[in-house]
């Protein structure tokens, strides 16, 4: 069962991002959002309703779920359409990837969870490849401001998801039913990204082309409904922490992507990058002691 979680969380992310590529024009980012996630919590709504698995929850979790609708649902993804327009699909997949260590990290300040062991080297193969990823325009004369712009907005983004993930952790914990907190906190999202198109004079009236109403029902129901209702049933069933291991395969997919359809191209410093953020993902997953048995191993010509 949590192979095909997996599966499906990879395969729908990892192609998303280059949908929210699709969402960009004449629409805004907040109302692209908001059409988003409205489309996704009435179609819960309704599939639960009918199913009659909508369950009732208390006005102290209702509060959570609107916290979890700003992290999630909301300002993350304002932060990801926004980034859209700076960098690279695929490259905002890459720094998507790091949430595996914002989980880490967040699950041991709000619920005391002891660090991985190996939080601290895989932390510091993430920034080095980072680093590494955008070294060819690091080092250009002049560092474009939207290039620090995007991969910004990308972190923040990524840390809101990030502690959304906390708040799925906390409604699991005290026995509340994922697929009705989830859309309860869409619904929420939806209506805090309405607030703020009204405040700043937004037209709510979406772009009617098949790009763009293609591009934002895959993203209602396949990114949102199903691939949001499989990532945090992992992280119910195996924790955040390691549920966020199903980033690691998102940049393969969206960097594939991104090269046949944003012309990305690479260069010896982004394989280089890529290789290096995949690496710490992978040792933070790695048995505690493994590379030290390795180094024992080795030493005694035991291979």
């Amino acid at each position: 069962m949590n192979g095909l979680l997996y599966v499906l969380v990879v395969a729908i992310w990892g192609t998303t991002w280059i949908a929210i590529v699709m969402q960009q024009g004449v629409v805004s980012a907040t109302v692209s959002i908001f059409w988003r996630f409205l489309l996704a919590a009435l179609t819960m709504l309704i599939l639960l309703g009918a199913l009659r698995r909508l369950r009732k929850i208390s006005l102290r979790d209702h509060a959570f779920c609107l916290i979890q609708g700003c992290c999630v649902f909301g300002l993350n993804f304002a932060c990801f359409y926004h980034a859209a327009s700076y960098i690279s699909s695929g490259l905002e997949s890459v720094i998507f990837s790091m949430a595996v260590l914002y989980n880490a990290i967040n699950s041991m300040l709000f619920f005391r969870q002891r660090p991985h062991p190996n939080l601290l080297p895989a932390a510091a193969l993430g920034i080095t490849g980072i680093i590494a990823l955008f070294w060819h325009q690091l080092i250009a004369t002049q560092v474009a401001p939207s290039l620090l712009t995007g991969i910004g907005l990308s972190a923040l983004g990524t840390f809101g998801f990030s502690l959304g993930n906390m708040i799925s952790t906390r409604h699991q914990r005290r026995g509340l039913e994922t697929l009705s907190t989830n859309t309860y906190a869409m619904l929420y999202g939806a209506l805090v990204m309405a607030a703020i198109s009204l405040f700043n004079g937004d037209r709510f009236m979406p772009e009617f082309s098949v790009r763009y109403l293609g591009s934002l029902l895959y993203l209602a129901i396949f990114g949102s409904v199903i691939a949001f209702g499989a990532y945090f049933t992992l992280v119910g069933r195996i924790g955040a922490s390691q549920a966020a291991y199903s980033t690691l395969l998102f940049p393969l997919v969206a960097l594939t992507l991104s090269t046949f359809y944003e012309g990305y191209v690479w260069h010896a410093n982004a394989v280089l990058g890529l290789v290096l953020i995949l690496l710490g993902n992978l040792v933070m997953f790695a048995k505690p002691g493994v590379f030290r048995r390795n180094q024992r191993g080795a030493s005694s010509s035991t291979w």
